[in-house]
Parts: structure tokens; sequence; C-alpha cells
């Protein structure tokens, strides 16, 4: 797998992650993203394993943006990416 399929693929499954999440806790995108100090369409993006849309480049969220979300999403940063290294997360 090149280094942007791989890229893409983990992506996808942190999008995934952060909908499961944030559908287990019944909270709407524009929920989670006010709470996290990012705008909806961040958030959406982020969801759909994408940084910006036009492009389809992967999203690569910062630090910060991963803690905030955990945060709102009653997990850590670790349980959040665990998936996305072959882990169950907890």
């Amino acid at each position: 797998m090149s280094e942007s399929a791989v890229e893409k693929h983990l992506a996808l499954i942190l999008g995934q992650r952060l909908a499961t999440l944030r559908e287990a806790r019944g909270l709407t995108q524009e929920e989670v993203a006010l709470a996290a100090g990012i705008s909806r369409n961040h958030y959406q993006l982020l969801e759909n394993g994408l940084g910006v849309r036009k492009t389809k480049a992967p999203a690569n969220p910062r630090l910060s943006t991963l803690i905030a979300l955990s945060e709102v999403l009653g997990t850590t940063v670790p349980d959040l990416v665990d998936e996305m290294f072959g882990r169950t997360a907890s």
C-alpha cells in the first residue's frame, strides 16, 4: 500500500471511530464541533476521513483537535486512535 493509500485508510478508520462515538452519545456533528471548538465543516470532513474536500486529501488532525474531540466524546486520545493501529478500543 502506498503512503497515500495508508494515510487515506487511517483517516477513514479515525472518521468511523468519531462517528461511532458521536452516535453512541446521541450527539449531532454540530454539537460535537461546537463543544470541541472547531467548525462543523471541519468535523464533518474528519468523519469522512478528509482534510480538504476539493483535493480529497486525507484528514490529518492536530493533536489539540484530537484532545478536544476525545474530551467531548468521553474517551482518551489513545482509545480514539487505537483502531487505526489494529487494536480494539476499550
